[in-house]
């Protein structure tokens, strides 16, 4: 269960064949995203289990499992606004419920993701999931 979004960028990994291309695709699509304004950077939205700075700033409009989920993010690393990049794509625009329902492992797998992180960026990547996740499914129960 992916986006249409996330779904475009999937075709664009399909279409770079050499992972440094891709690389620099997901280093674009962190530069396009907007910054994360300063007054956000604090530690309740902080992202632990990051090695770079990482902030993720939940937006949820209407109330329950049918509200809809969007955020906001930042990172002092440019992979890493990338990476986030790639989970507004994945996850930008579901209900609070459908969050918890999507396999992100998965489809980053698609990616090719899992193959060419660190682990200390793996790690990181799956913090970001985590912190989404429970967010979401904090905002459905309530």
């Amino acid at each position: 269960m992916a986006t249409q979004a996330f779904e475009d960028i999937a075709e664009t990994f399909d279409f770079l064949d050499d992972w440094e291309d891709r690389y620099r695709h997901v280093i674009e699509l962190g530069k396009a995203m907007p910054p994360l304004d300063e007054a956000f950077k604090v530690p309740s939205t902080k992202v632990e289990g990051c090695a770079s700075q990482v902030w993720i700033r939940p937006v949820i409009k209407g109330e329950g499992g049918a509200a809809r989920f969007d955020f906001h993010g930042d990172s002092d690393a440019m992979i890493v606004r990338g990476l986030i990049a790639v989970l507004h794509a994945l996850y930008s625009g579901l209900t609070v419920a459908e969050v918890g329902k999507v396999d992100a492992a998965h489809e980053l797998t698609r990616l090719g993701l899992d193959q060419h992180l660190s682990s200390q960026r793996s790690n990181g990547l799956r913090a970001m999931v985590e912190r989404i996740r429970r967010v979401s499914a904090e905002a459905a129960a309530a």
